[in-house]
């Protein structure tokens, strides 16, 4: 095989990366329908393929024997190997991390999670974090040399810039501009670092529907509030990586201080914390989300009002969104979804509400249907490729083609 050189060396890089996404999207396949499915001459395919089996990115899984037709010699089929790459998916939250590691074949093969308190550093989080990774891995039976990217999601704004506003109201929870240094240095891959609530965003603009959504608001209603904004088919971030930021918009002024410093946040109404917190004050004693869903279930008066609110004050701030940005679709995400279900549908009258004025654009409003392991798969789904999605976007890295077949087949799990 001859050495590529010149325009040759530029281009390669390109059709690996097309062919390895069409192996993902399709499974085995032979090198002539490769070669027809790529657009690429029989001896260029011949060149690419000898070099990504030299360096065990793809297998020899079987032949076409079965399925040709004719008394010619059977076609070797090619797929990629599962071993040859895997890529690693973390999401910090207010109190806990979520990691999930896959293979090349897009197959998760370790996951899990582990609370911190929401007072505890970045150190402390990060040492969980590399504790939680080390010990699945192990569990798992993976070691780590074939580690291509990590994709780490952190709560709160991760802005482009600068903002010394932000660090003063954040406190412990803005994490150190360190944090994709420090996974580089302990696992040797090249790391990535983005809004924890933006993949999970593109997780469920990828994984819900036959084709990528191309317009969608995210709302996550955790121990934080956070947000994402798919829009013309193009995950956004803004000019500083605030986009989307909507725990942070005023729902009810004059309302509690947030731990952003501003009164009246929708995160100090809509939370986890402050659901349970606004309860509690109210004479229902409620200490956790499994005391919340017992309670939703005996429909107790107190917390459905509470709920009522919370509710609302999410419709409000959605409608808000959504008259400006015109999405077909809204996703609510977040354990409170499955702990009090009927939160959702509160949000859904106050969104109606919102937008009776243009009732024949009403954008369809659901929970979200990924687990909360969606950070990390969103995360773990940018790294395996490069949607369109992620066209022009800062985080994206890799391949190029849709990264819907990912998501649609680690869903599973959630």
């Amino acid at each position: 095989m001859s050495k590529p050189t010149g325009v040759q060396t530029l281009i390669r890089p390109a059709h690996e990366d097309r062919l390895l996404a069409v192996l993902r999207e399709r499974g085995a396949m032979s090198r002539a329908d490769l070669a027809q499915a790529l657009g690429l001459s029989r001896t260029t395919l011949s060149e690419i393929t000898s070099s990504l089996l030299a360096r065990g990115a793809l297998s020899i899984v079987d032949t076409d024997a079965s399925v040709r037709a004719g008394s010619g010699r059977p076609a070797e089929r090619l797929a990629l190997d599962p071993a040859s790459s895997q890529y690693l998916g973390v999401d910090f939250g207010h109190r806990r991390v979520q990691i999930v590691i896959a293979d090349a074949a897009h197959e998760i093969i370790a996951s899990g999670s582990h609370h911190y308190s929401d007072i505890d550093g970045w150190d402390t989080r990060l040492a969980c974090a590399f504790e939680l990774i080390e010990r699945e891995a192990a569990g798992s039976g993976i070691h780590f040399g074939a580690l291509q990217g990590i994709a780490i999601g952190v709560p709160g704004p991760y802005t482009t810039v600068p903002l010394v506003s932000l660090r003063e109201g954040w406190g412990n929870h803005e994490p150190s501009r360190g944090i994709d240094k420090a996974f580089k240095e302990r696992f040797g891959a090249p790391a990535i670092v983005d809004n924890n609530t933006r993949f999970a965003a593109l997780a469920e603009a990828l994984g819900t529907a036959s084709e990528a959504v191309q317009d969608l608001i995210y709302v996550r209603l955790s121990d934080g509030v956070g947000g994402g904004l798919v829009i013309g088919g193009r995950l956004i971030g803004g000019s500083a990586g605030l986009a989307g930021e909507l725990g942070h918009v005023t729902a009810v002024p004059e309302g509690d201080r947030c731990r952003c410093g501003k009164l009246g946040c929708l995160e100090t109404v809509a939370s986890v914390t402050a659901i349970l917190a606004i309860c509690r004050a109210r004479g229902a004693r409620l200490d956790s989300l499994e005391d919340l869903r017992a309670a939703v279930d005996r429909g107790h008066p107190t917390v459905d009002a509470v709920l009522h609110e919370a509710g609302a004050a999410v419709g409000r701030v959605l409608g808000s969104a959504a008259m400006t940005l015109n999405p077909s679709i809204v996703v609510i995400g977040g354990e409170i979804t499955q702990a009090a279900p009927v939160l959702v549908e509160y949000a859904r009258r106050s969104l109606r509400y919102e937008l009776s004025s243009v009732a024949e654009a009403m954008p369809v409003l659901r929970a979200a249907e990924l687990t909360d392991m969606a950070g990390a798969l969103g995360g773990v789904a940018t790294l395996l490729n490069r949607s369109s999605l992620l066209a022009d976007y800062g985080t994206a890295v890799h391949a190029k083609a849709s990264i819907r077949t990912t998501i649609q087949t680690i869903r599973s799990i959630s």
